[in-house]
Order: C-alpha cells, then structure tokens, then sequence
C-alpha cells in the first residue's frame, strides 16, 4: 500500500518527509553532489516529500545563496514528483522575505515558517512576521511550532487569524500537546508531526504525515507504519513503531541531535563518507557513533 490508496489523508506536501541534512566538505563548504545523494536516498526510502534549509539542514548557518543552491539542486535531482519544502524561517522578516521569493524562483512546492527565534516578538509581531513572509512567498505556507528552540508558542488564536489566508495550509507540531493539536486541526490546518518520539501518536490524533529526522535511517519504516495506520491495523503500525524504538532514541538521544546524528546515520548506511557539521554543532565522536550504530542494529536498520 502507498500513500496514494483512498485511506490516506489528503495532505498538502506529501505523507513522509524528512528535513533533511545538509552535506558539507571537510573544509565546510557547501558539498551539493554529497546532498544530491542525501535527497537522493530518502525519495528512494519511502518519502513523498523533503524539507530542505531547515533546522536538521543548519540553516541557521548557510547563506541564503547556499540556500538556494541546495533547493535547485535537489529539485532538479528528484524531479516534479516529489514534494520540496523550504525552509524560510528567520528571525529578520526581510531575510524570511527574501528566501521565500528565492524559494518560490527556485522551484519549491511549499514554504516551512518557524516563529522568530530569540526576539520573540509576541503574537502579535508573528502573526505580522507571518503576514509579511506569506504574502512575499505566493506559495503554499507550513507554519512549524517548536517553542524548544523558538521560546515562543503559536497561540491558538493566532492559528486562528493565520488560517483565514489561503497560502497557510499545514503546520509541523512539536509542541507536543495532542488535545491542541485536534483543536488546530478542526480550524482547517493540515497537521505534520514534527517530532520522531511521537509521530505514532500523532498519527492516532488526525496528523497527516510527518516532518521526520529518523527519516535518514528509517523512511520505508515510517511509511509503512503509516500506511499500517491508515489501511485499519494500528496493532501492525505500532508493531513497527516498537521496532523503531533504538533508533529513535539513537537518533533524538543525543544532546545535540539533529543533524549530528542524521549524518552520522547516512555515514553508517554509506549514503555520505563523513559527517561533517559547521560550527557551532560538533561530529559526533567515535563513542556516540558506536552508540548510534547499537541503536540502529537494534532496529534492525544495519
């Protein structure tokens, strides 16, 4: 069964997606050939959908030139047939701005929003943040709720006002509230998971997919558990879920996850020959690789 049969939900960027790494030389340039081979391998591991310049991908330290080099190359490597999300979340509404519209001449289907981080600028200021980045992007928008890193909540109210504009379809949620996130369902919003731990769960409380990091390692397992839950067999999908249990805590049990842990995965399944990350995020060391390696021979991913 895929994620087109009649029992899957319809959902705007696709049902598996991951956010994915981004591949870098030993001296820290932008390796494109190297995140080709990242896109590469998801879409042939179960996903309908990728996220590119988001958190797991170091936005926060490419370039918005290297931005759009990444989304061009990756577009033109998987084809139309796949889903691109990229990620325009800043803390400056100008530079948003300005990677949305890079993004919409670039070929991507969707744009990924995160509220301002550090500023915190009150619901107020993200709902104008909001505003302004929508209506520069001219695409179809997914909010992404993850007051961990942000310090701030999308208020319930300002998925109130937010979903009156049609760009704003979706939104990936870690914050981990699943009462919440029935309620932002019922206002009309497309509901990603954005958190590994708990994307069975998500699934039970309406979400169409999921915006994965585990997704490195582990597409075709998280599509089929998908696909498990969709088709009526929650028994089978929670059957793979508790498979996939090493390997989540593997992956999310490190103190800086993400994409650390991801490269590290893509080095072990020999998709990258390194796992280099920009500063200030640190390889993984020899032993944590060990440990990840444990974790994902526990799930039978080795």
């Amino acid at each position: 069964m895929t994620s087109g049969t009649t029992s899957a939900p319809a959902a705007p960027f696709g049902h598996v997606l991951t956010a994915m790494a981004t591949a870098f030389h030993d001296d820290g340039s932008l390796d494109l050939d190297g995140t080709v081979k990242v896109a590469q391998h998801l879409v042939a591991h179960g996903h309908d959908g990728l996220v590119v310049s988001g958190t797991t991908g170091e936005s926060p330290t490419t370039t918005p030139e290297e931005d759009g080099d990444i989304l061009a190359a990756v577009r033109d490597a998987v084809g139309s047939g796949t889903k691109i999300v990229a990620g325009v979340g800043t803390n400056d509404t100008r530079t948003s701005i300005a990677l949305a519209q890079q993004a919409r001449k670039n070929g991507a289907d969707g744009v990924l929003l995160v509220t301002p981080y550090y500023n915190k600028p009150g619901q107020r200021g993200i709902l104008g943040h909001f505003r302004q980045v929508v209506d520069a992007a001219e695409l179809p928008v997914m909010l992404y709720d993850v007051p961990g890193r942000t310090g701030s909540t999308i208020a319930l109210e300002t998925y109130e006002q937010a979903i009156a504009w049609d760009e704003i379809v979706a939104v990936k949620d870690a914050v981990g509230d699943f009462a919440r996130g029935i309620r932002i369902r019922e206002l009309g919003y497309a509901v990603y998971s954005g958190d590994d731990e708990a994307n069975l769960a998500w699934l039970a409380h309406g979400a169409v997919g999921f915006v994965s990091v585990v997704g490195h390692v582990a597409g075709d397992q998280l599509r089929a558990m998908a696909d498990s839950y969709w088709a009526g067999d929650p028994a089978a999908a929670l059957q793979i879920f508790t498979r996939l249990l090493p390997a989540i805590d593997a992956v999310m049990g490190v103190a800086n996850y993400g994409a650390t842990t991801a490269k590290a995965g893509l080095q072990l399944l020999g998709v990258l020959d390194n796992r280099n990350v920009r500063s200030p995020l640190v390889a993984l060391d020899d032993a944590e690789v060990a440990a990840l390696r444990a974790g994902l021979a526990a799930a039978d991913l080795l």
